[in-house]
């Protein structure tokens, strides 16, 4: 069968979904590509909706992957609006609601992304309670934090993870008054374990923000459908106008799992089971985005990570994949964070438990330095705070496997370049 005659399904009108479209074009591919989007935005980058575009630093057309004439000119059928209810494998189908509608695919690409995890406590249908993941989120909560910050208002935020802290470092620029409360005794403590978690809760109580560690939301209090303090386990009662949930984020795996693809235990992220050229269980479908737990070989593990660099390369990666060509997907997770005055980058992947020392390169006092998460010698991660142009090397690092003098990783004097020594 000729490309001409065949059909690309892409459901997912994420970053993921719309990349994997501009690859097949990209690589040549000249049939039908359907790219299905359940919001009836065109497909949009989400880091803004918690960075420039919520602190009105970013137009709303900037967060968008292409212009909206970009899929017509590239001869991309996009439906937006559209939710796809069930995969049938037997028949090459995706089908939408109970009217019968469907389209076949040859091939398919789920990118389905992830969604808000709930908060299951009285009060969260109130009006103040708010999610971010979509770009109708960010523009409400946009709308709310400027009205906070010129009333004196207060926002509690639940979780201290990179979406919890990004927002509440943009509620204090408005003039918000923020409450986090955090159950782990430090901010991003699953991330960056005690040691780096500590710098960002200083970071954020130079600014202002108070934090409730060690602590749950059991209830949020509210009169007349509006939001007037939010309640934690430990008996406090913080004042809040609005409440922010962000307890992080679950893969979209329904329609995978009713399809009866393979699903990994939550240990492994909880994704669609993909190989390292991101085909699924069914050999004509292939994932890519947070949805995906794909086999890392640098970290002899299954990995789901659902930071942006995830779906700029992951996308394409299963694109090339879908077209027949030889594909290893084995980036090194990437993402990056901008709160105050603080930018950071990390690469890597080191979870508590996974390593035996942090060491720090530059200076943590001036938060100008890099961190990296060692395990016996050997470099799992790297962050690299108000300093640039370093990424390259830091994860050639990791991905040498090799062992390093610790004094020298330490050292500002020694180019990370010459670092790497026999394995």
């Amino acid at each position: 069968m000729v490309d001409a005659d065949q059909t690309f399904v892409i459901v997912g009108g994420g970053l993921a979904g719309a990349k994997a479209a501009e690859t097949l074009r990209a690589e040549g591919f000249t049939g039908r590509v359907i790219l299905i989007c359940d919001e009836r935005d065109h497909p949009y980058e989400r880091p803004p909706l918690s960075k420039g575009y919520l602190l009105g630093k970013e137009e709303r057309d900037s967060v968008f992957v292409h212009e909206p004439s970009w899929y017509a000119r590239n001869d991309i059928e996009l439906h937006l609006g559209q939710t796809v209810d069930r995969i049938d494998r037997a028949a090459k189908t995706v089908h939408f609601g109970d009217d019968g509608t469907f389209v076949h695919y040859d091939k398919l690409l789920l990118a389905t992304g992830a969604e808000p995890r709930r908060l299951d406590i009285p009060g969260t249908d109130l009006a103040g309670v708010h999610h971010l993941r979509r770009l109708a989120h960010a523009e409400r909560l946009k709308g709310v934090l400027a009205a906070l910050g010129r009333d004196n208002g207060h926002l509690v935020v639940a979780g201290a993870g990179w979406i919890g802290l990004e927002v509440a470092a943009a509620a204090r620029e408005y003039g918000a008054e923020v409450t986090v409360v955090e159950p782990e005794p430090t901010p991003l403590h699953g991330v960056l374990g005690p040691e780096l978690g500590n710098l960002f809760a200083e970071l954020h109580r130079e600014h202002g923000v108070r934090f409730a560690f060690g602590a749950k939301l059991t209830e949020i209090v509210g009169q007349d459908g509006m939001v007037l303090a939010a309640r934690t386990d430990t008996g406090e009662e913080h004042p809040a106008h609005d409440v922010l949930a962000a307890i992080g984020a679950a893969p979209r795996i329904g329609l995978a799992e009713a399809a009866g693809l393979e699903i990994a235990d939550r240990a492994h992220g909880a994704g669609v089971v993909v190989d390292e050229r991101l085909r699924t269980s069914d050999p004509s479908i292939y994932a890519a985005g947070d949805v995906v737990s794909f086999p890392h070989p640098l970290f002899d593990t299954r990995l789901r990570v659902e930071h942006w660099a995830n779906a700029l390369n992951g996308g394409p990666a299963a694109a090339r994949s879908m077209l027949g060509k030889d594909v290893t997907y084995d980036r090194v997770p990437y993402f990056f964070s901008d709160q105050y005055d603080m930018g950071m980058e990390y690469s890597g992947w080191a979870p508590p438990g996974s390593y035996d020392q942090v060491v720090i390169r530059g200076d943590a006092g001036k938060r100008e330095f890099i961190a990296f998460w060692v395990k016996e010698g050997r470099v799992l991660a790297g962050m690299n705070v108000n300093v640039w142009d370093v990424t390259e090397q830091i994860q050639k690092l990791i991905r040498s496997r090799a062992r390093v003098d610790v004094d020298a990783l330490s050292s500002p004097q020694v180019p990370l370049d010459g670092l790497i020594a026999a394995p």
